[in-house]
């Protein structure tokens, strides 16, 4: 009896720190996602913080999901599913802004991160591959157009 993969792998998730929300963590993240869009409303907001346990449970969260959100593990909520902008409503519900979650996630002190990103971002390098493929891949050439190799073949 053959078992399922459980995730198709896709080429960026070789990408380190990155977790891409396509259509299947969407729907992976569909219930922790909408715990997140709930605390746009000021009385969901009052109940979450008066009993955070308990207000989770309206939601159908897995066990995982469950415990990222109640230690506010921002990056692991991403691996399950959530949405960055989803997720930020949750912060936002701390008093946190946005600036300081992503600092969270990147393990570094709100200045840091700052400044880190008044300077160009984070360095590519060591940043593209988990695989140790660091090199970027060549672009590929549109059905139609020559190549660098194909200009001036002839066609038959």
């Amino acid at each position: 009896m053959a078992t399922a993969k459980s995730k198709a792998e896709k080429e960026y998730d070789d990408i380190p720190g990155t977790f891409v929300f396509d259509a299947e963590r969407s729907r992976q993240g569909y219930h922790l996602n909408m715990f997140c869009m709930s605390l746009m409303k000021a009385e969901n907001r009052k109940a979450f913080k008066e009993n955070e346990a308990k207000y989770l449970d309206k939601f159908p969260l897995t066990p995982e999901q469950r415990e990222a959100i109640l230690k506010r593990e921002y990056n692991r909520m991403l691996e399950l599913g959530g949405n960055i902008y989803f997720t930020a409503k949750l912060g936002a519900t701390d008093g946190h802004a946005f600036q300081h979650l992503a600092a969270v996630m990147t393990g570094s002190s709100q200045q840091a991160y700052a400044d880190m990103m008044l300077n160009g971002g984070r360095s590519v390098e060591g940043n593209r591959s988990k695989s140790g493929g660091d090199q970027p891949k060549p672009a590929k050439a549109k059905a139609g157009k020559p190549t660098s190799k194909s200009k001036g073949k002839k066609r038959g």
